[in-house]
């Protein structure tokens, strides 16, 4: 059951009960009776008076607080890749998926802006201004003490940089994160999202990140990719123990040590043959 908001929280979703109908559209309020204007084009047949209704708060043009029901691409403290979309002396404005697009003070961007660009963002909110804005300054906002995280732990991810090291990524939106180059067998992009596993929680609070199962559950995880790929391949595939380790990463998505320790596992468990031919899966 819904419960609706005791207050007005700008850059979150409120649950707001529509009180009264205007020509200009529906008055939402929150249970300390504040009220905010839900504009007519996002007013629907089902939204009736006294009804509980999900909208996101922002300030429009004219910082005026206004709900809407479209979802922003991040809200509040959160994390994302927005488009630049106009520069201004001041700053640069963001398509974060709203009418009003969203304002990058020159003093949160690390670069000038360049319209058409993409760049990784945290909505945060500027106490001067009372507005929501765009941080390019990421580093800031890390969690540096990870709490109730541990090692093997899978967790969710967005790849934000490519360095010399490897991929630096963001974990669980809090937590600053590394997956090293030579640990990589697949191919990833900067702003995608993916599920992976903490290898190390390392002293300064960084972590260390695999986009494979570490621990037990690896050798879980490869043996069922294995097995998937057979089956999808009509229980055959034209490789062995001696293929190309460019030609398993790109295939199998896995290390050639890996990839021959999965498929011994396998053959001890008597679920695949192995021969010069290929492997085949059995029964």
């Amino acid at each position: 059951m819904q419960e609706q908001n005791k207050h007005l929280e700008l850059g979150v979703i409120n649950t707001l009960l529509v009180d009264r109908e205007t020509p200009h559209g529906l008055f939402l309020v929150s249970e300390d009776e504040k009220d905010v204007l839900l504009p007519q084009a996002y007013v629907t047949k089902e939204m009736q008076i006294g009804s509980l209704i999900d909208v996101f708060l922002y300030t429009d043009s004219e910082d005026r607080l206004i709900a809407t029901t479209l979802q922003p691409k991040a809200k509040l403290d959160e994390f994302g890749f927005f488009e630049v979309v106009d520069v201004a002396k001041f700053g640069a404005f963001v398509d974060w998926g709203l009418p009003k697009d969203l304002l990058v003070p020159n003093k949160l961007q690390k670069n000038p802006f360049k319209i058409g660009e993409k760049r990784f963002l945290k909505v945060v909110y500027d106490e001067r201004t009372h507005r929501l804005v765009g941080s390019e300054k990421t580093q800031d906002f890390f969690t540096q003490k990870p709490k109730g995280l541990k090692a093997h732990q899978e967790v969710k991810i967005v790849i934000i940089s490519k360095t010399p090291l490897g991929f630096k990524c963001i974990v669980e939106d809090k937590y600053e994160g590394l997956i090293y180059k030579n640990e990589v067998f697949e191919k990833i992009e900067i702003g995608q999202e993916k599920q992976a596993y903490i290898k190390t929680i390392r002293k300064d609070g960084n972590l260390d990140i695999s986009l494979q199962a570490t621990g037990s559950k690896k050798k879980s995880s490869d043996a069922d990719k294995v097995l998937e790929l057979l089956k999808q391949n009509k229980g055959m595939m034209p490789y062995n123990y001696k293929s190309d380790a460019d030609l398993i990463v790109d295939v199998f998505s896995m290390s050639k040590k890996a990839y021959k320790r999965t498929l011994t596992k396998l053959q001890e468990d008597n679920l695949i043959d192995v021969k010069d031919t290929g492997i085949y899966i059995k029964g």
